[in-house]
Formats: C-alpha cells, structure tokens, sequence
C-alpha cells in the first residue's frame, strides 16, 4: 500500500513538471508569434509597393504613340516624413516614372528619382504628393547582429502585397556579386523567404528595427530556397543622408580608369589591374603612373599595373573598389604597381570622385 502512494505521488510530480514544462513552451510560442503581430502591425504603413514604368512606342509604321508600360515592381520602406523611399536599384532600373502604393490606401502616389548607387543596389525616390499619414520605419544597426537570431520580412513577393515572412539570420559578411560586377560586402543571409517582389524591403530584427534591405536570393527555380541577402542598414545609413542632399555619393579614389577584364585576358595578365588612362591634372599623373599607349599603327602597349593599395591586394575591379571604401578621401595610401616587369610603389593622396 504504502509503495503504491510512493508511486502515485511520483507519477503526479512527473506529470504536474510535463504541464508546467508544456505551459512555459506554450506561453513562449504566444511571446514570440504576439512580437511578430506587433512588428507587423507597427510596420505595415510603413512598408510600400513601388511600381516601375517605361515609355515606350506603339503603333505601326509612322504612327506612333508614346505611352508607359509596366516595368517590373518591388517594394520599398519609407525613411523620413519628407517622402524619401528607399528601394533597390534593380527595382527602378531602365523606369522613366514610379508609383508608390501603401498599404489600405487605393492611390497610387507617383514619385521621382533622387539618386542611385547601383553597386550597392541603392536607390531613393520622393514622393511628389504625400499621404495624409507617412510613417517612416524605426532604423536600427547591422554592427551587432547574431547568427540566430530571428528576423522578419515584409514585403509584396509576387504582387501579394504585405506579406510577411520569418526566419532567422543564417550567416553575416557575406560577399555577394551585384550589378556591373562589383561585390556588395557584409550582405546579411537569411531563411525568411524571399521570392520575386520582396526587393527593397525591408529587414526586421525582434524590436521591429530594420537591419538591412532585402535584394536578393539563391534559387535554381527563381523563388524563395531559403537563402536570401539583405544590404546591411549601416550601408544604407552611410549613402542615403548624401543622395537626398546632393544626387549621387563622393567617394575616394586614385583618379584613374581601369582597364577591362578582357584587356587583361588579351595580354595574358594574370594579376593586378591595368591602369586604362589617367587624367593629366590628377595626383596620379602628378606622381608619374602611366596608363595604356598606342603607336600610329593603332597597337595598344601596357603601361603600369597595380598589384597592391597598402597591404591590399588588388586584382580586380571589385577588389579596387571595396579597397577603398576603407578609406576617407584625403588620406594617403600606398600604391605598388608594376612597369615592365619591375616593381615600383608611390604615394598617393586620395581625392573625391
């Protein structure tokens, strides 16, 4: 009898823990699915659908007509109450005039490019009206992320317009290749999925902070395969203060023109970048380099190479490129190159391009 209470009162404490354990599981879920109601709801207004639109001619023969066609869509976030969206460049590339649409309103605002960094896949539009309640979204930082930790989509894959998606971050500082070939550094990868539609998105963390932009995804089949890239917010927050204000971004770099990928295969170069041409009254001529030359035949020659900036290895375009941005224009960096199989180095002082 007395074995058989024992008993009892240990299958009663087992189970009393499951329910408790079971509760606190069940008390989780509901935090964790009540933060992505919140985020949603916070960010919905504030999440836009940009349409893209070209004109074009129709008509046969010499009766032609102008008119805008559809030219692909995407989506966008709003950044301040002055009406700036922020996109990809990819969304609004090849347009001639932007739509903008929010969410519960049936008017299309239209809008007007302000600037672009199509390396980075950036681009700003303004809204020529606003609506009567702009909610720009709450802007965090990229420089603390976690591997893990949870992150949400928002975004109108397909045309499915405020659609929300959740995942984690799956991996940091990746290099991904971009438009003309230059690779965007420190992309953010997710598993939220992103499909058609989802670029220029935004990218949330569990405070309903946005941490990148959503640009683009893996996928044999063009749709979401769980592995998508976010710019990261800190990239936007360096370049988008200077489109709003002057158009376009400065940045530093050696004053010269790189010669093309197929130059370099054609004269069997297989490291460094070959200078192309040099402007007279740069710093770079001013210091002696010398690009590429032609006799009165037509025949091309090589002039100088660039092998390193610094401690860099330069052997491309890309690694130019992402070099600098390491740099401020004004600093100083040093240059070493070759000239008819010898080694050489220079200093040279960045200036604004």
């Amino acid at each position: 009898m007395k074995f058989k209470f024992i008993l009892i009162l240990i299958l009663s404490f087992l189970s009393l823990n499951h329910f408790a354990l079971f509760g606190d599981e069940k008390a989780s879920l509901l935090q964790n699915e009540q933060n992505t109601i919140d985020i949603y709801r916070e960010n919905g207004a504030s999440v836009v659908n940009v349409s893209n639109f070209k004109l074009a001619k129709t008509g046969w023969f010499f009766d032609f007509d102008i008119m805008e066609v559809p030219s692909g869509t995407g989506s966008g976030l709003v950044w301040d109450n002055k009406g700036h969206i922020i996109t990809n460049f990819h969304v609004i590339q090849g347009g001639d005039s932007f739509l903008i649409s929010f969410k519960n309103d049936k008017t299309q605002y239209p809008a007007k490019l302000v600037g672009v960094v199509p390396a980075k896949d950036i681009a700003v539009l303004k809204l020529e009206k606003l609506p009567k309640n702009l909610k720009p979204v709450t802007i965090g930082s990229s420089t603390n992320l976690m591997v893990g930790q949870k992150a949400l989509a928002i975004g109108n894959p397909f045309g499915l317009d405020q659609t929300i998606t959740q995942g984690i971050i799956s991996a940091l500082e990746r290099k991904i290749k971009g438009i003309g070939g230059v690779k965007i550094h420190g992309m953010i990868q997710t598993d939220c999925a992103i499909n058609p539609g989802n670029s220029g998105g935004p990218l949330f963390n569990s405070k309903g902070e946005v941490i990148g932009m959503n640009t683009m995804i893996f996928s044999h089949s063009g749709s979401s395969a769980g592995i998508g890239f976010a710019v990261p917010i800190n990239t936007i927050k360096s370049m988008v203060p200077q489109l709003i204000k002057h158009g376009k971004i400065t940045r530093p770099g050696l004053g010269i023109t790189v010669a093309e990928e197929y130059v370099k295969a054609h004269f069997g170069i297989k490291k460094g970048i070959i200078i192309k041409y040099i402007p007279q009254d740069s710093p770079a001529a001013k210091a002696g380099l010398e690009g590429m030359s032609r006799d009165q035949y037509g025949r091309y020659y090589i002039g100088d190479i660039i092998l390193k900036i610094d401690k860099y290895d330069i052997n491309s375009f890309d690694d130019i490129y992402n070099t600098l941005e390491n740099y401020k224009i004004g600093d100083k960096v040093k240059v070493t190159y070759e000239r008819h199989g010898k080694l050489k180095t220079v200093d040279l002082k960045l200036i604004k391009i």
